[in-house]
């Protein structure tokens, strides 16, 4: 969606996300550099690698939260537009590890909330239009969460809580979702439908996906690629398609 609340359709296989020559640094170590990536339209991408290796790091580089050591992250498919964050922003669904949900407000207030770039703040005063409100409901069905709609945040579980920040972001319609360990806290099945809806989203809706997995199999089988880090091996780094195939 854009500021208008009109939905923003890039063409499948345009470049969404290009990095290049990008290098992180943590304290005196190098995470990783000289890594080049292009995220287009309608593809997953994976990132993996052990723990303390970077892949939040990397995630918060892409997002824009985080400046890079060396290189540059830009959004080609915005044009001159391209390297401007505040344009890019507009366009971007991150599910942070702790997730930044409203803890005294409603699950469906939180959902909801996946919208508010859309409209002024007296537009929503008295609350938002009745078909967000089905939509975001719809979501959090979706979620197995249809019972619990008007409990506050704080009364749920970190599991329930995940999955209202997930269903927060699906309700924001970005072009590009970037999560970082979106599903860890939830059970294979639930997990895997979800990872599911996001794929679909990328096929069906020209999205892009990139987002820290950590289960090989959810990552064969859902991503259509992998960009893998190696602790201790700045220069390590590879990007490789699921079936085995250098990307």
């Amino acid at each position: 969606m854009n500021q208008l609340g009109e939905r923003f359709v890039v063409p499948p296989g345009d470049v969404l996300i290009e990095a290049e020559n990008l290098g992180l640094k943590q304290d005196d170590r190098w995470l990783f550099r000289k890594l080049d990536l292009r995220l287009r339209a309608g593809e997953f991408l994976a990132l993996a690698g052990p723990s303390g290796v970077g892949k939040t790091s990397l995630l918060h580089a892409l997002a824009g939260l985080r400046e890079p050591t060396e290189g540059k992250v830009s959004f080609p498919f915005l044009g001159e537009n391209s390297e401007k964050l505040d344009h890019a922003r507009q366009h971007l669904g991150i599910i942070f590890q702790d997730l930044l949900l409203t803890p005294n407000a409603s699950l469906l207030q939180n959902v909801l909330c996946g919208r508010l770039k859309n409209h002024s703040s007296l537009s929503t005063l008295f609350g938002f239009p009745n078909k967000e409100k089905s939509e975001a409901f719809s979501l959090l069905e979706n979620m197995d969460l249809g019972a619990f709609t008007s409990k506050w945040v704080a009364e749920t579980s970190r599991g329930e809580q995940q999955r209202v920040a997930i269903a927060r972001a699906l309700h924001q319609d970005p072009t590009i979702y970037l999560a970082d360990e979106p599903v860890s806290s939830l059970d294979e099945s639930l997990a895997n439908r979800i990872l599911g809806i996001f794929s679909d989203k990328a096929r069906d809706e020209a999205k892009a996906i990139c987002c820290v997995l950590h289960d090989p199999r959810q990552i064969e089988r859902f991503a259509d690629q992998v960009l893998e880090l190696k602790y201790g091996d700045q220069d390590g780094w590879s990007i490789r398609m699921t079936n085995g195939e250098p990307s």
